[in-house]
């Protein structure tokens, strides 16, 4: 695998770690609004929470579980059984995670393929969010984007070598 495709895995694996502790950050905000208007409410007075706040941690949350994809797929940290695989000859296993390889590839190209169709969609739709209003489709793209590195990582693994790590 090329160093190229190893830095942007670990780049969408950043933002999407950015993404995620935005979340906690808007979730704990919008928690201690709701805390604070229960004793605000003993006393008569209302503390709203934040407007939209499921509408943005849906978009964003669509958008960060993706970018993790690409960064398992380059250090090898997808779930794989090995109970009886292990004791096969090498060649053998080298065999079977080529075929997962490309399999995966495979998936990720599928998945990709289908997430242009839903982008597309949801733009000629005009699809927004709820309270917010935010058009959804700008969201697909980090999505697709982590699908097509998720892809090309894999299809480098079969050609580089099963091996990376």
């Amino acid at each position: 695998m090329t160093v190229v495709l190893r830095r942007l895995a670990d780049i969408f694996a950043l933002l999407g770690g950015a993404i995620l502790l935005l979340i906690v950050a808007v979730t704990t905000t919008n928690t201690t609004a709701f805390i604070l208007d229960r004793i605000a409410g003993m006393f008569g007075a209302n503390i709203s929470g934040l407007p939209g706040y499921e509408d943005f941690v849906q978009l964003a949350i669509s958008c960060a579980a993706l970018m993790f994809f690409p960064y398992c797929q380059a250090h090898r940290g997808h779930v794989a059984v090995e109970l009886f695989v292990d004791r096969l000859p090498l060649i053998v296993q080298r065999g079977f995670d080529k075929i997962w390889l490309v399999l995966t590839a495979a998936v990720a190209l599928f998945l990709a393929y289908w997430m242009v169709f839903g982008l597309l969609e949801a733009r000629s739709d005009t699809v927004v969010t709820s309270v917010l209003g935010w058009p959804t489709w700008p969201f697909y793209i980090p999505g697709l984007a982590s699908m097509l590195l998720w892809a090309l990582i894999a299809a480098s693994q079969v050609v580089g070598g099963a091996t990376d790590a």
